[in-house]
């Protein structure tokens, strides 16, 4: 697979604009580049999936405002819902003819599908039914030996299969076709969690407005200690997010932890000096996703630098970022890396936890996941995936640390960070990681 992908890449050039005000491409532009994605997806990972999972015929029916988790992965950037009812089918022709891509009741999605339909179905009776009528047929003239339907107890992004289209369809199939139906959970998990080299570029200028977002939010730009409470630095994020054109897939947060207080009840507090500050914060562009979270500071008045103690908390946190990029091996499922990881951590002596998850085209994205923060023992199912190249991490994690200048009161140093898993293999960091404190000074 590694070679598969990496043998074929396409250039398409996606430069961001040099206006501070608007740094976005225009949408059509960004169309364009989504287009070739597409494009790039279904004809270079979709049939290595198809053949891997050894499937070969893939049927998702949905309708509007119902649709598959897979949906936005299948489709242009133009395309919002499904319409009424909308079918597609993937045949698998061979090596020499390829994939056979049909999309009965939808459209053609800038002439990477057939969109299929029978002009013959006039029959009032039928409304409503066309695709089904049109899917029986395209499956008999066909004859697969497989065929793939998206139901799974345990994945939701395998799970888009509602039960009335279920219902429908084991009714055109017929005893016959319903006998060839399988469930094949890690083709649409691998399909939606796979990311191909032309994503890169774009991914790094977003991530690259996160780091600006988020330093410029911990900063004297926008908080004045003793006045600026939390929620306006939250609403200061979503303000600037929306002005630069990008969006969100989750409210941003920002905590305090405060020497000698405990604040975890209170939702909106001013933000002192001495404070310990922490973010978490996304962005959303071209049905990309982006979670990242950093630690700030709140310099004393007597104080030109953070306390050494408090260092110690950040750096315990970035050890542990390391101890994970160590042990995140392809071919290992997310348990085993989550086990090696924490045994590792506390030989090392540091108090922790790790609850990292694929992250693209959903914010907690498809693929395996490495704990949660309440499930350190693993997760069954999840967590029993395993690493694949071409996937990207947010390397989701916490050290706690006893700080001497407070008292030894521990200090939680929670950060959240981009990483990929690159098509040899090897897992680094998509921009960099946060090793100092964003200060207030």
């Amino acid at each position: 697979m590694r070679t598969y992908l990496a043998a074929t890449v396409i250039c398409c050039s996606f430069a961001m604009s040099q206006d501070a005000t608007n740094p976005l491409p225009e949408l059509r532009e960004q169309a364009r580049v989504h287009q070739e994605w597409l494009k790039a997806r279904l004809e270079r990972v979709l049939p290595m999936l198809m053949r891997e999972h050894g499937v070969q015929m893939w049927v998702i029916p949905m309708r509007e405002y119902n649709e598959d988790p897979v949906f936005s992965s299948l489709v242009s950037a133009t395309t919002f819902a499904a319409r009424r009812r909308t079918i597609y089918v993937f045949f698998d022709r061979g090596e020499k003819e390829g994939i056979e891509r049909l999309a009965l009741g939808g459209t053609s999605q800038g002439g990477l599908y057939t969109a299929f339909r029978d002009s013959t179905l006039e029959n009032a009776e039928l409304w409503g039914k066309e695709q089904w009528k049109l899917l029986k047929r395209i499956i008999h003239e066909r004859n697969p030996h497989t065929i793939a339907v998206n139901i799974s107890h345990t994945h939701a992004f395998s799970d888009g299969l509602s039960a009335g289209e279920w219902e429908q369809l084991e009714e055109i199939l017929g005893s016959e076709f319903t006998g060839r139906i399988v469930r094949r959970e890690g083709l649409a998990l691998d399909y939606v969690s796979i990311r191909i080299p032309e994503m890169l570029p774009v991914y790094k200028e977003m991530m690259k407005a996160v780091h600006e977002i988020i330093g410029e939010a911990f900063s004297n730009t926008v908080i004045t200690p003793g006045v600026t409470r939390t929620q306006d630095v939250i609403w200061w994020m979503r303000q600037r997010t929306h002005e630069l054109g990008y969006g969100t897939w989750f409210q941003p947060t920002v905590s305090v932890q405060r020497k000698g207080a405990d604040l975890t009840d209170d939702t909106n507090p001013v933000i002192e000096r001495g404070d310990v500050l922490h973010c978490d914060y996304g962005l959303t562009l071209m049905r990309l996703n982006t979670d990242t979270q950093h630690m700030g500071y709140v310099l004393q008045a007597e104080e030109s630098d953070v306390p050494e103690g408090i260092k110690q908390a950040l750096r315990n946190s970035n050890r542990l970022q390391d101890i994970l990029l160590e042990n995140m091996k392809v071919g290992l499922t997310g348990n085993q890396i989550l086990a090696k990881t924490l045994a590792q951590m506390k030989n090392e002596g540091i108090d922790g936890t790790v609850y990292t998850h694929p992250i693209g085209e959903h914010g907690h994205g498809a693929g395996p996941l490495i704990g949660l923060w309440d499930r350190q023992q693993g997760v069954p199912g999840r967590g029993d995936v395993r690493l694949r190249p071409n996937t990207w991490f947010s390397i989701e994690l916490q050290a706690t640390t006893p700080v001497p200048e407070w008292g030894n009161q521990p200090v939680r140093s929670a950060q959240e960070e981009e990483a990929e898993v690159t098509s040899g293999s090897e897992v680094r960091w998509i921009l960099h990681r946060q090793t100092d404190f964003h200060l207030v000074r």
